[in-house]
């Protein structure tokens, strides 16, 4: 199996982000994003998911957190995209349901190629302290497109906002563990009849 690690930096007018990445690491994680909740949601996703994340980010947090949270997402669509290339050997295909109190959601994802985010998620509040929830589904929405996948984010239940975002990014990064693991009954082969993604 080849070293599944990356680094990428990007660089606009809004942002300037630099991510390490280790797809078959120990879930250690050093984030600093300027955002703290959504530093917490990434955690999550480096835990769950077994992944080694280094990131850091400094946005135009003085007009809002919109740019930051985008662009992290594109980031790390960015990393995944890079480090599986053409997804030779990968399970390919990944699901979670993940409890925590009165929440329950699911995440189903396919490395298709083909970008698609189904985002059904209504949180009873618009904002988790300082931090506006709907920011959440911009995140997602930036992967997807960025690391080709399809995507679909369901909340089953929940009356909190901050479980239900919470089990939404352990979803997440245990869905991409799935998806990203080695099938060693098909390690030297791309997992689709067109045997390209």
């Amino acid at each position: 199996m080849k070293n599944r690690k990356t680094a990428l930096e990007r660089i606009t007018k809004e942002t300037n982000i630099n991510i390490d990445i280790n797809l078959d690491g120990t879930g250690t994680s050093k984030i600093q994003i300027g955002i703290p909740f959504m530093e917490h949601m990434l955690e999550q996703v480096s835990k769950h998911g077994m992944f080694d994340i280094e990131l850091n980010a400094k946005g135009d947090l003085h007009i809002d957190a919109h740019h930051t949270v985008e662009d992290v997402g594109i980031v790390l669509g960015q990393s995944f995209d890079k480090v599986l290339g053409n997804k030779m050997g990968i399970t390919r295909f990944g699901s979670a349901y993940i409890p925590l109190d009165e929440s329950l959601s699911r995440v189903v994802l396919d490395f298709s190629g083909r970008p698609g985010l189904e985002f059904n998620v209504k949180f009873p509040r618009s904002r988790v302290g300082e931090f506006d929830i709907d920011l959440l589904q911009e995140f997602f929405q930036g992967f997807v497109n960025h690391a080709k996948v399809t995507m679909h984010v369901d909340n089953l239940r929940g009356s909190n906002s901050h479980h239900i975002a919470e089990t939404l990014f352990k979803a997440f990064g245990k869905a991409l563990r799935m998806a990203v693991e080695i099938d060693n009954r098909q390690k030297d082969k791309i997992p689709s009849t067109k045997d390209t993604l």
